[in-house]
This record gives structure tokens, C-alpha cells and sequence, in this order.
């Protein structure tokens, strides 16, 4: 594929050549010989948080009369479910969101760019410059990584490569342990990659996240960097986190360079007729296919970074060979469970180029007709790669478009235009957490559907997450992500449709169930499908879009696979009673078997449900 070439960064000292020994010797000296292991983390500080509220000197605080800093009227309710975590701040109030919404509040994309602006300097080059992988875990098409190599190329100077590991950011953000485990598995492979370009990988363990911005400009300052480079993430605890340590480094006569890589459209591009962001994903689609299409840069593929100069490992001998530590307590698996994901899912981006390849070669014709089939095998399952950043979604639609018998990115083959709409919905959800940024705080999209009065009911939840609500589609789908993190996306919809409007429990326990468990947890998208399938996020649609869970049953799985390879208790109940089994006369199988029967009966759930969000989106609170 054709590469991109990155721009040039500016330097004020083109005489700055040779690689510099001082900071360099200085690191040495200073670095521990050995890597520290992770231990389990401390307790969260929530006054040392780096959440958005706990940097924010208008923080909700729950004697307050000011609306914008008082919480909601539900606050101790949603921290006492375990919703928001000690380490944040109370729920807010909807006159907090609104103030985001209207400016009031500076949404935390601005206060980056704000940061970027004022501190857009051109130091001299330094001894090294360094690139800071987070959630990009790749050499291939990295816009970061491979504009801090032409710099470092330019400059005659070497690139270092570092990632941070924050037990706990992993608390709060609620990293599964499969996930973590992947992303440590990736870091194996991403280290080897660079070591083959003589390109170290420096890995710093931070035990109390406050201090991650602090070890970042440590390590800048020990190898003599002058420049920083990274991706965007687009969260609101990282958004204000390189906003700060954008300040931080500018008063130290040095510049850190952030740049979009993880949409294929960056946020903040694409907006409707009257100037505002899209809060609905079909017109969203049209204006982002018309944007790529006038921008075809957009797809091309930046390059992978050059190889250190000569001598590289020499003076940085200490640099190299070090190892990738073992996953904190509470976020370690099993040694079994490690052998067992690691052959479910091999990590790096090489096995996520041969997933791509694969599935745009074999099954992409088809996607369109089986996708929402979850017992075929007929979905890309490459979520995990996007996830960790060990593909980009730059690279994968490329990939399908190349095949495809047209380059427009809505036309032609049916199962490629499908595909690639579907990516493009991590895009979607990307830009409405830039644009809407509460909703990373616990908040609906529309903030008066926090008014709706949710059940905490306990027995209800647990039935839901152990699979055994006595709804065979449901109990599958919960068994298929306890057993393999992972869950087909149809499935999503409708578990958190049955969670939020059968069961009526608060959907964010379900986000959170789904993100301490997933191994492609990602906010936005999962925050979006939550959204989506309990009508509290954009498009809401909360009187019509309500699943019924036998109907959902029989038209994706009208045999009953799925449904019999995860629930074995059912795989003696005949025909298309599978779906039913106490209702269409096969209870007594079901029953010596020991299947539940169902928790809740739908209609009567459905009708509870209608009612709540009628009269909780109409509270004025």
C-alpha cells in the first residue's frame, strides 16, 4: 500500500547531529538495573484522581447549592452500586452537562489544544527523541511513531521507544485481566519488532497514577529527549492528562507532539448543516464517507520507523533486553487461563494483519447476509486488535476498499460497503465522547435520562452475568463472554436490551460488567452500545427499540447452535423449543437438567419498562 509520508517537525538547531552522551549516561546511572514487578495497586486517591472532575476546580461537591458543582439527586445511589468508582468524584448534576454543552465548561479536546498551541516550540533536537505507546501497540501505519522516526532520522539522533504501565488507570478505567494480559502479551511482540531496528522499549511501572505525568518528563529528562511524541486517546482522564503534561514540558524548554491516529477521521471534522456534531450515526456516515472520499489522504498508510544509527545499541546498551512484567495481582490470570487465551487469541500485529487478510479474502463477500449469526464464524473478530491498537481502522478500511470492485466506500460489493460502515462506527462513537464528554463521567448522552429511577436488584443481576436468566439466547451469550472474553456483537444488543429493559437494572452496570470482562473493551464503543441498547445514548429511540428476547432468538439463531454450545443443559431439548424451552413443553428436560426458569416474564417487563422512561425523562431534576 502506498505510505504516507509525515510531516517534518520543526527544529531550531539544524546543527544538532551527533547522538549526545550526557543525558544518556545520566539515564544510566540513574535507571534501576532491574525492572520493578507490579504489585497489587493501592487504593485510589479520589484527591489525587486525574478524572476530569478531580482536575476541575468546579468538581461536584455535595454540599454545594451551585447546580453546576452540586451532584444529582440519584449520586449516592449510583456510588453505593459500585457505578462511580471512590477514585472520581459524585455523579454530576444535568446542569454540569448541559454547562459542557454549552461552554460553559471547557470540553477536554479544547484544553489539549489549547495546551498544544501555547506550547509549540521548537527546542533544539536533544540526545533522543521518544515515542510513548499507549493504546497503538504497532510499528506498521503509527503516525506518532513514524513521525518521531523522520525526526530522529533527520536529527542523526535515536529513537526510544517507552509505555507506561498505571495498575491504577487499569482500576478505574476497569481493564479486564484478558485484556491486560493481551496488551502485556503485545508489548512482548512490540519490543522484539523494535529491537530488530535497534529501537529500545523503555517500560516504567507508576504505581499511583497522579505521578504518571511526573515519570514521563523523569524519563525525558534522563535520556536527554527534548521532544515527546504520541497518539491521541480520546478519553477524558487522558485527554487532560497530556494537557497538563503539555504545560509541564513547555516550562522545561521542551514540546510534546500529540497527534491524531486512531479515527480514520479525526474528531472534530465533520459537522451537520448548522455547524454542530452529529448525534445520529446515518447522516454521521454520509458526511464521514464524503469527507474520505474528497480527502483520500485520509487513507493512505504511514510508514514504519528507521532503523537507530550506528552504535545505537552501544550507548544505549542498558536500555535493551529488558523484560515486560508480570500483570498486577488483581489483574492477573490464571497460568491455565494464560495458556488458554494466548492460543484463542494471539497477540501483536502481525496476527492481526493475518486476521484481516484472511477475513477480507474469505469472508467478507458474505458479511452483509451473516453477520448477525453468532454461531457462524462470520464476523472479522478483529475488535481486540482495535482495541489494543495493534491494527488500525485507517489500515483495515483500506484493506477492504482495495478489494472491493469500486473505491468508494459505499458502493460495490455489499458485504465490503457493510464491513466498513461497521468500522466506522468506532470513529462515530470517538467523536461523540470528544464532543459530549460526560458521557465518560457516568452520564448519559441525554442528560435527563438520568432521572429514570433504575432497580439495583441483586439476584436479577447476578442471574444475567452467571447466564442463567432462564432466556437460552441471553444465558448463551453471558457464557460465551465468561468463557472467552469475548461476545458476538448481535449478542451485546440483545443482553443489555434484557438487562435495562427486562430486568430494568441500571444499564451502567452492565457497561461496567462488559468492560471488566471484555478483551476488546473500549470506551466509546462500548459506552455506545450500552447507549444504544438501553436508549439513553444518541438516537435513544426508548418507546420503540426494545428487544424481545425469543424473537431475537429465533431469527439469529433459528437451530439453535449457539445457544447448545454454550448452555449444555438445554442440548437434549428438541426442535424450537431450544428457544423456550419451559414454554413450548420442553420444562421437564430443562428442568432435570438443571436450567432456570425465566427471571421475568418480557411482556410485563416491557410494559414496567415504558412506564419508567415516561415518567423519569419528564423529572425535572
Amino acid at each position: 500500500m502506498p505510505k504516507r509520508k509525515a510531516p517534518a517537525t520543526n527544529s531550531a538547531n539544524p546543527n544538532s547531529g551527533a547522538i549526545g552522551t550526557t543525558g544518556i549516561a545520566r539515564y544510566l546511572r540513574k535507571r534501576p538495573k532491574t525492572e520493578p514487578s507490579l504489585s497489587p495497586s493501592p487504593s485510589l486517591d479520589p484527591e489525587t484522581s486525574s478524572s476530569a472532575h478531580a482536575t476541575n476546580s468546579t468538581t461536584p461537591n455535595t454540599t454545594s447549592n451551585d447546580p453546576i458543582r452540586a451532584p444529582h439527586p440519584f449520586h449516592e445511589t449510583s456510588s453505593a452500586h459500585g457505578i462511580v468508582l471512590p477514585c472520581y468524584p459524585a455523579e454530576m448534576s444535568t446542569a454540569r452537562c448541559h454547562a459542557y454543552n454549552n461552554g460553559i465548561l471547557p470540553r477536554p479536546i479544547d484544553q489539549l489544544n489549547a495546551a498544544l498551541a501555547a506550547h509549540n516550540t521548537s527546542p533544539p533536537p536533544g540526545e533522543a527523541v521518544i515515542h510513548w505507546f499507549k493504546n497503538d501497540l504497532r510499528l506498521s501505519d503509527n503516525n506518532a511513531l513514524f513521525q518521531a522516526s523522520l525526526f530522529a532520522k533527520e536529527k542523526g539522533i535515536p529513537l526510544v521507544a517507552m509505555y507506561i504501565i498505571s495498575p491504577q488507570d487499569w482500576e478505574a478505567h476497569l481493564t479486564a485481566p484478558v485484556r491486560v494480559d493481551f496488551m502485556l502479551r503485545t508489548l512482548e511482540v512490540v519490543k522484539r519488532d523494535l529491537e530488530a531496528l535497534d529501537i529500545p522499549l523503555v517500560v516504567e511501572v507508576v504505581e499511583k497514577r497522579k505521578e504518571v505525568v511526573d515519570r514521563v518528563v523523569e524519563v525525558m529528562e534522563r535520556i536527554g529527549a527534548r521532544r515527546l511524541f504520541c497518539n491521541i486517546e480520546y478519553e477524558v482522564d487522558e485527554l487532560r492528562r497530556e494537557a497538563k503534561l503539555a504545560g509541564l514540558l513547555g516550562g522545561k524548554g521542551m514540546v510534546l507532539r500529540a497527534v491524531h491516529d486512531t479515527c480514520v477521521v479525526p474528531p472534530g471534522q465533520l459537522s451537520s448543516g448548522s455547524g454542530k456534531q452529529y448525534a445520529v450515526y446515518s447522516p454521521w456516515y454520509r458526511a464521514w464517507v464524503k469527507h474520505v472520499h474528497l480527502n483520500l489522504e485520509l487513507l493512505e498508510l504511514a510508514g514504519t520507523p528507521e532503523k537507530n544509527p550506528p552504535g545505537t545499541r552501544d550507548r544505549l546498551r542498558d536500555l535493551f533486553g529488558g523484560s515486560i512484567p508480570e500483570a498486577p495481582e488483581g489483574k492477573r490470570l490464571a497460568a491455565e487461563d494464560r495458556e488458554r487465551f494466548k492460543a484463542l487469541w494471539p497477540a501483536g500485529e502481525h496476527e492481526a494483519r493475518k486476521r484481516l487478510v484472511k477475513f477480507c479474502e474469505e469472508d467478507v463477500g458474505g458479511y452483509a447476509a451473516r453477520r448477525n449469526v453468532p454461531s457462524l464464524a462470520a464476523t472479522s473478530s478483529l475488535s481486540v486488535h482495535f482495541a489494543a491498537g495493534t491494527l488500525s481502522a485507517r489500515a483495515a478500511v483500506r484493506w477492504a476498499r482495495d478489494r472491493n470492485n469500486t473505491k468508494k466506500l459505499d458502493g460495490g460489493n455489499e458485504g465490503i460497503q457493510t464491513w466498513i460502515s461497521e468500522v466506522a462506527w468506532r470513529d462515530f462513537y470517538k467523536h461523540v465522547l470528544v464532543n459530549w464528554p460526560y458521557i465518560c463521567m457516568n452520564k448519559p448522552f441525554k442528560p435527563e435520562y438520568a432521572n429514570i429511577e433504575w432497580s439495583y436488584e441483586k439476584d436479577h443481576f447476578v442471574a444475567w452475568k452467571d447466564g442463567r436468566t432462564g432466556y437460552p439466547i441471553v444465558d448463551a451469550a453471558m457464557r460465551q463472554l465468561r468463557s472467552i472474553g469475548w461476545m458476538h456483537n448481535r449478542c451485546r444488543m440483545i443482553v443489555a436490551s434484557f438487562l435495562s429493559k427486562d430486568l430494568f437494572l441500571d444499564w451502567r452496570m452492565g457497561e461496567k460488567y462488559f468492560m471488566e470482562h471484555l478483551i476488546d473493551g473500549d470506551f466509546a464503543s462500548n459506552n455506545g452500545g450500552w447507549g444504544f441498547a438501553a436508549s439513553v445514548g444518541v438516537d435513544p429511540q426508548p418507546y420503540f427499540r426494545i428487544f424481545n428476547p425469543l424473537l431475537q432468538s429465533e431469527k439469529f439463531d433459528p437451530d439453535g447452535e449457539y445457544i447448545r454450545k454454550w448452555v449444555p443443559e438445554l442440548r437434549a431439548v428438541p426442535g424450537k423449543a431450544i428457544h423456550d424451552p419451559y414454554g413450548r413443553g420442553a420444562g421437564i428436560i430443562a428442568k432435570k437438567a438443571g436450567y432456570p426458569k425465566p427471571v421475568v416474564e418480557h411482556k410485563g417487563a416491557r410494559e414496567r419498562a415504558l412506564a419508567a422512561y415516561k415518567t423519569g425523562i419528564a423529572r425535572d431534576l
